[in-house]
């Protein structure tokens, strides 16, 4: 697995930073400078600490402070942080130090919006594996910024048993006979309250209820009476997600957290020292 430096390092090769013709000839050689970086849209601060290390990574000289902490909001005209130092440096980082802030923030940012629309329900709101390639620990860490909880970080750290697993196991008993040889935890994705019945019979830690509507979801928990954590996944936005978290369902999984997210609108402006 990349680090966070590789991945930096990267970055800032795939932009080409220490290659920026533009700032070369137009920027004088020695030109000190501070940058601002602005919110033009409300939203939630993650990530901060991550646009630090780009600049750190292009100039180490660079002088970085975060005005506002990570997870806590801010409104249009806020400054999010400042950077100061060589101008040429600020400009080389400028826009893969954005390119982090703006989506981490977007999506902490649409995550507190899931968050609040459930609050006093007891429901928690959760991620998928649906991010982006090489970036998940980062989009992860976004929507706890936004309060909401990370499911598994991989196909090593838990069993979820799904719609092609149960086709290759021959049936969905025979899945969960065979994922609880593992030792790990055992979910299991069912489609029909029939198949919640018989994947309740078999005794796994959690069942995921797929595409279930809020009035199915609500059996589902008069069926299982609290013997098993359920989780519901498949549909979920922001119109609906208060009802089905009053269906009594312990779990709400979003892939839309870090798929369907809005970039925050964040501006750098440098002004000559």
């Amino acid at each position: 697995m990349l680090s966070l430096d590789e991945i930096i390092k990267y970055a800032l090769e795939e932009d080409r930073a220490f290659e920026d013709v533009t700032t070369a000839y137009v920027v004088p050689e020695g030109k000190r400078a501070r940058g601002r970086a602005l919110a033009k849209s409300r939203g939630v601060m993650a990530g901060g600490w991550v646009a630090e290390k780009v600049f750190s990574a292009v100039d180490p000289g660079l002088v970085f402070r975060q005005y506002k902490k990570e997870g806590e909001e801010f409104l249009p005209g806020e400054v999010l942080f400042t950077v100061e130092g060589e101008a040429s440096s600020i400009l080389k980082g400028e826009r893969v130090a954005l390119n982090f802030l703006q989506r981490l923030c977007g999506i902490a940012s649409l995550t507190r919006e899931f968050v609040r629309a459930v609050e006093g329900t007891g429901v928690k709101i959760m991620d998928t594996r649906k991010t982006t390639p090489l970036l998940r620990l980062l989009e992860k860490y976004a929507v706890k910024m936004g309060g909401g909880e990370n499911h598994r970080f991989d196909l090593r750290e838990m069993v979820l048993i799904k719609e092609n697993h149960i086709v290759l196991a021959g049936s969905l008993r025979e899945a969960i006979r065979r994922a609880k040889k593992s030792g790990k935890f055992v979910e299991v994705e069912v489609k029909s309250l029939e198949e919640l019945r018989e994947a309740l019979s078999c005794g796994p830690d959690r069942i995921m209820l797929d595409n279930f509507s809020p009035e199915e979801i609500r059996r589902a928990v008069g069926l299982v009476r609290g013997r098993v954590e359920l989780e519901a996944s498949g549909g979920v936005n922001l119109e609906n997600v208060r009802e089905i978290a009053e269906t009594g369902v312990d779990l709400i999984s979003i892939g839309g957290l870090t798929h369907s997210f809005r970039s925050s609108d964040i501006s750098l402006l440098v002004e000559v020292l």
